[in-house]
């Protein structure tokens, strides 16, 4: 290996290719289920959501104009908030854009405890309040105030909106909220000001619901019946974690995907190896001859040539794992995720890699072993 690196180096390359991809297709998906899970903690895995089912006409079912106050009567019921769409109804930076050009933004009514409920937080300004709910303002999810060119709220020159042929104004703007990305897209006003300006009927289209962690199965299981005690069956409740999670089993299908190509890698490398070591015992076959000469052993020329399998297969392990803790690292980091490295898949790695090399080597080392001295040195 030393007299000739070279080959060596390009013998393992395979290897540590296999191998760092192996790595790293464990290793990432450790960190994002482990980004998840610390985001659903922060997010609350106890929140339900309940809207508007199907009818016995085929239509949406109408929430009552009462249902969250309905729904705080469970008892395991924490807190619960609703939005309500304001149909027919859009909003523009100015009223000289046709009002075709929505730039898919909606308008909702807000209560002021929604993002208590919802875990949700300002990025700039202040949300709705009993003070200001009655006025013509409005607050902007992140994705539609990215839409609308508004990043901040100045509370010296305040951002006006057309809505719904009204001037309002901006007081608030949301961060991102991945359980609630309906509210991201939205423009939120208060239910007064939506009734006496926009038309709005009252009836809410999402309730938000915080229960008990314990009893969320619980809470879940009556919602339905509690919102709409005529009609269940059109109240469709969700639990919006579990949305997330069902992101993440996609991801796993994505991964053992990448992890079949990480082993057809290795086993390419393997197959290099093998054909190294072939040529490397018909090169040698003088050295081979000479030694079996001195008195070696079939089974210590076996033992040479298999050991130097297993070291090149090896050393090209422990690169490849390297290689994938750094490739795990660096794409963590940019993910803003905690980097998760299992140690089976460490481990696993250069154990995966030595057998290949074993594997490998075992027909080029039974083939220097049978070389017939004479033969050899001829």
């Amino acid at each position: 290996m030393r007299t000739r690196p070279m080959r060596a180096v390009l013998s393992a390359l395979g290897i540590a290719i296999g191998v760092a991809a192996m790595v790293a297709v464990l290793a990432v998906p450790a960190s994002s289920a482990q980004a998840l899970h610390d985001k659903l903690a922060a997010l609350g895995p106890n929140l339900l959501t309940a809207t508007q089912g199907q009818s016995l006409t085929g239509g949406k079912a109408q929430l009552p104009a009462d249902a969250v106050a309905m729904v705080k009567r469970i008892g395991p019921v924490i807190g619960a908030a609703a939005t309500g769409l304001v149909p027919n109804t859009t909003i523009r930076r100015s009223d000289r854009i046709s009002a075709e050009e929505t730039s898919g933004v909606s308008v909702l009514t807000a209560d002021p405890t929604l993002l208590d409920v919802i875990g949700g937080h300002l990025h700039s300004g202040s949300f709705l309040t009993a003070a200001n709910e009655n006025f013509p303002v409005a607050v902007l999810g992140a994705v539609a105030a990215s839409r609308l060119g508004i990043d901040h709220v100045d509370p010296a020159h305040p951002t006006q909106v057309y809505l719904g042929g009204q001037w309002f104004t901006v007081v608030g703007v949301l961060d991102s909220m991945p359980l609630a990305p309906e509210i991201e897209r939205s423009a939120l006003v208060g239910k007064s000001t939506a009734r006496a300006l926009l038309g709005f009927d009252g009836h809410p289209t999402t309730v938000y619901v915080k229960a008990a962690e314990s009893a969320v199965a619980d809470v879940r299981a009556v919602l339905g019946a509690t919102i709409n005690p005529e009609s269940p069956l059109g109240v469709a409740v969700q639990r919006p974690s579990e949305l997330l999670e069902a992101q993440a089993l996609t991801q796993d299908t994505y991964s053992a995907l990448f992890l079949g190509l990480g082993g057809i890698a290795l086993l390419v490398g393997g197959v290099g190896v093998a054909n190294t070591m072939v040529i490397s015992v018909l090169e040698r076959r003088r050295e081979i001859g000479l030694r079996r000469a001195l008195g070696a052993t079939r089974r210590q020329i076996r033992g040479q040539f298999l050991a130097e399998s297993v070291l090149l297969s090896g050393l090209g392990g422990l690169v490849g794992v390297l290689i994938g803790v750094l490739v795990t690292a660096g794409y963590a980091l940019s993910q803003g995720w905690p980097a998760i490295l299992p140690p089976q898949a460490l481990l696993g790695g250069v154990a995966i890699s030595a057998l290949v090399g074993a594997v490998a080597g075992a027909y080029p080392a039974m083939r220097a072993a049978r070389l017939p001295p004479t033969q050899a040195l001829a």
